[in-house]
């Protein structure tokens, strides 16, 4: 006998036998996959800004009610569990803080949030609204990021204190001034909705629908768009939170891109961030190296003649040995040959997601249970991400932060990074 949803009560509760009405903010691109991982379940509406981005989900669902504002969306449609939001970076926090309030639970693509401050609220509204929420790392749900942490967890390299990390992006446009041109906004777009919280500025096809990445506006830069993929591995098998410090350097194609630095448009060509962790448990402090943009660690004399992720991966250094993988934690390989050859079969420990990311959060909700990327797990992830772009923003001075108070103590300048002030209109 099926019970009914209305029977059984409870806020947000869905019974594993009912479908759950599905609502995406966004409608293209990276949303079009989400929409059609979650697509066995009821996809009531869609939002998107764009109707040509979008044109191919709307065909496909054709039954969903479609919105161009995802606000509008979420004051009429009041039969929604579950909100996907798939948008440019600076919208994740606003869309994802609209749904939490109204009891929707949410899966956010990464990064979480445009700046560290968003983060932490969602993590804080997550836990005070009891939503199921997930962020759109899907290495998160892979058998590489467990396995790795339980050969680190039974000593084969012995005790990390140094990791690099690095990836190909940006694979669009930095380093680049503002475009003079006006062009007119297409008719399918709505402009002012595309901005959202970011500043007003004039309408170009530079930001959309891809390369807005690399503007402070809209993106994370290069950190921000692979940083929850390859540093998820480094946060989870190391247990690191808040680093004690960051330090960045960047560059760019020519020297005269310093004028144009300054005028806070884009994130550079290339950069590397120097994170410094405390002692955890039985852990010691560790130093954690990010690179980008075609800057790659000093490899070790063992590692000649490897074959290198070079369009991702991680370097962990221990006491007794060295280990590599690739952007979600997988394909490694651990020097010395001997150490690899004692662990490679110890117990598999962790529990393991054995269906789709989508399906890890559907789950969730269904069974009351939260997924594995959850915000408690995911929003520090990435506030830790997101304080790498503190240190671009202050290039060349070792930014020491306050985790719980959420400042650079040192640096009172660069707080204002921390937080940023929305256009008129929009709020948390």
């Amino acid at each position: 006998m099926i019970v009914p949803r209305h029977v059984l009560g409870g806020k947000g509760y869905v019974a594993p036998s009912d479908k759950l009405n599905i609502a995406s903010v966004g409608a293209g691109g990276m949303a079009a996959g989400n929409i059609s991982r979650v697509d066995h379940e009821n996809i009531v509406a869609l939002c998107d800004v764009d109707d040509n981005r979008a044109a191919n989900t709307y065909k496909k669902y054709p039954k969903a009610k479609r919105y161009k504002d995802f606000r509008v969306m979420l004051e009429k449609e009041k039969s929604i569990d579950a909100v996907i939001v798939a948008t440019p970076d600076h919208t994740h926090a606003v869309a994802a803080m609209a749904a939490i309030k109204r009891g929707k639970h949410v899966y956010v693509q990464k990064p979480l949030t445009h700046t560290v401050a968003e983060a932490r609220a969602l993590t804080e509204a997550a836990r005070e609204y009891k939503v199921i929420t997930q962020m759109g790392n899907q290495g998160r749900s892979g058998e590489g990021t467990r396995r790795l942490a339980e050969w680190l967890w039974a000593g084969a390299i012995g005790d990390v204190t140094e990791v690099h990390s690095w990836t190909n992006r940006p694979v669009w446009p930095q380093g680049i001034d503002r475009p003079k041109e006006t062009p007119p906004v297409p008719d399918t777009l709505d402009w002012n909705l595309w901005l959202s919280t970011a500043p007003e500025r004039p309408y170009h096809p530079t930001y959309l629908p891809f390369n807005w990445r690399a503007w402070f506006d809209f993106g994370c830069g290069a950190l921000g768009d692979m940083g929850c993929h390859i540093l998820d591995p480094v946060y989870h098998a190391l247990k690191v939170k808040y680093p004690l410090w960051v330090q960045g350097s960047f560059s760019y194609e020519v020297p005269t891109m310093w004028k144009r630095w300054q005028n806070n448009e884009t994130y550079p060509n290339a950069s590397m961030i120097t994170y410094r962790f405390p002692a955890r448990e039985n852990m010691p402090p560790v130093t954690l190296t990010w690179y980008d943009g075609g800057i790659l660690p000093v490899w070790p004399a063992e590692l000649e003649g490897v074959d290198i992720p070079m369009d991702g991966g991680s370097m962990f250094i221990g006491s007794k040995g060295m280990l590599i993988c690739s952007t979600y934690g997988g394909d490694v390989k651990m020097f010395p040959e001997e150490r690899y050859l004692e662990f490679k079969d110890i117990p598999k420990t962790l529990p393991r997601v054995h269906t789709t990311h989508e399906q890890n959060w559907l789950d969730g909700i269904k069974n009351n249970t939260q997924p594995c990327s959850n915000f408690d797990y995911s929003g520090p992830l990435s506030e830790m991400v997101l304080m790498g772009n503190l240190a671009i923003r202050v290039p060349g001075k070792r930014l020491i932060w306050d985790g719980d108070g959420m400042q650079v103590t040192n640096v009172p300048d660069a707080n204002r990074f921390v937080k940023t002030e929305y256009r008129s209109g929009w709020h948390l």
